[in-house]
C-alpha cells in the first residue's frame, strides 16, 4: 500500500500475485476450492466503558453520529497497517496482496421495512485515523440514505436483471470465469459488492445481536464481520463486589486460505488492544508494514 509497483504477469487489477508463500499455503486454495468450506468462525466482545466516554467525548467536539462503527471500522484498518496479510484474497486458487482497502456495508434507506437497501463501497488507507473513517463511511452513506440516489450496484443489478433468466444465469457463469482468471472489467470490480476487503455489518444499530454471516462463494472477500447491540452483564469482582458492565459482541467468518490461524489471532490481539484505547486512532500508524513479495 505505500509503494507504487509494477503489475506483474498474473497480477490482477484488485491485487498483485504472491509468489513466495510457503508451498503448503499455495496448495489449500487447490484442496479447499470454495470459500464455504474453508471458513472459519471466531467471536469476541470488547468492554465498552472507555469506548462510551470517548464516544462521548468525540460527539461534543462536533463530531455528530461517531458510533461503534467508525471506531471498529479504523480498528481493524489500523489492524491491516500492521498485519497487511488479512487483506489477501483467493482467486482462481492463487492467493493475492489486495492493492487498496475497501469496505463493503449494506445500507438500508430508510428506517422503515419498506425501504429499499443497497450496498456501498469505502476505499480506505492504511494511514486513515477515526475521523478519516468517520468523514469517509458518514459521506457514502449519506450518500445513499436518499431513496433517488442509486449507486453503481444498484445500476449494475438493474441492467442483469432485465436479461432473461437463462442469459443472466449464463452472463455470471462468464462472468465468474472471468474473476477466476483475474479478466473481471474495471467497472464491474468498482460495482460488484462481492469484491472487497470486508463486509461489515451493524447489527447493533437494529437493535439484533451479531451473527455468523457465510462468505459468498462469488467474488473474492475473505472476511464478513458483523456487530450485535449492547448488553449488559453482572461480574463478581476478586473483592467479592459485583459489577455492572456492558459490552459489544462481534462475530467474525473468514476464509483461513489467505492466512494461518497463528498470524489471524497476532491480529485479533491487536484489534483488541486497540479498541480499548481508542484514542490512539486518533492518530496515524507511525510504520506501515507490507505484505510479502
Amino acid at each position: 500500500m505505500d509503494k507504487k509497483r509494477k503489475k506483474r504477469p498474473g497480477d490482477r487489477r484488485d491485487g498483485r500475485r504472491l509468489r513466495t508463500l510457503d508451498p503448503y499455503n499455495e496448495m489449500a486454495p487447490y484442496i479447499m476450492k470454495q470459500k464455504s468450506e474453508s471458513s472459519n468462525y471466531f467471536s469476541d466482545s470488547i468492554d465498552i466503558a472507555a469506548i462510551e466516554n470517548y464516544l462521548r467525548e468525540k460527539r461534543r467536539q462536533g463530531y455528530r453520529g461517531i458510533g461503534f462503527l467508525h471506531l471498529f471500522a479504523a480498528a481493524y484498518i489500523r489492524v491491516i497497517s500492521q498485519y497487511p496479510a488479512v487483506n489477501r484474497f483467493v482467486s482462481g486458487q492463487r492467493i493475492f496482496a489486495r492493492n487498496n482497502i475497501e469496505f463493503v456495508m449494506t445500507v438500508k434507506k430508510g428506517m422503515r421495512i419498506t425501504a429499499s437497501e443497497t450496498s456501498i463501497k469505502v476505499i480506505f488507507d492504511a494511514r486513515d485515523t477515526v475521523i478519516d473513517v468517520f468523514n469517509k463511511l458518514s459521506a457514502a452513506i449519506n450518500k445513499v440514505k436518499d431513496d433517488g440516489d442509486a449507486t453503481d450496484t444498484d445500476d449494475v443489478a438493474r441492467i442483469f436483471m432485465k436479461m432473461p433468466r437463462l442469459i443472466l444465469k449464463f452472463a455470471v457463469f462468464f462472468f465468474t470465469k472471468l474473476d477466476y482468471f483475474g479478466k473481471m472489467p474495471k467497472a464491474l470490480l468498482k460495482a460488484s459488492p462481492f469484491h472487497g476487503t470486508i463486509v461489515i455489518t451493524d447489527l447493533g444499530s437494529i437493535g439484533l445481536p451479531a451473527i455468523y454471516h457465510h462468505l459468498y462463494n462469488f467474488g473474492n472477500i475473505p472476511v464478513f464481520i458483523a456487530l450485535g447491540t449492547k448488553r449488559k452483564e453482572y461480574e463478581l469482582k476478586s473483592d467479592g463486589k459485583v459489577e455492572l458492565r456492558k459490552y459489544i459482541d462481534y462475530k467474525f467468518v473468514a476464509d483461513e486460505r489467505v492466512v494461518d490461524g497463528f498470524y489471524f489471532s497476532q491480529a485479533f490481539k491487536l484489534l483488541k488492544s486497540v479498541l480499548k484505547n481508542p484514542e490512539t486512532l486518533e492518530v496515524p500508524p507511525v510504520t506501515i508494514v507490507e505484505d510479502v513479495e
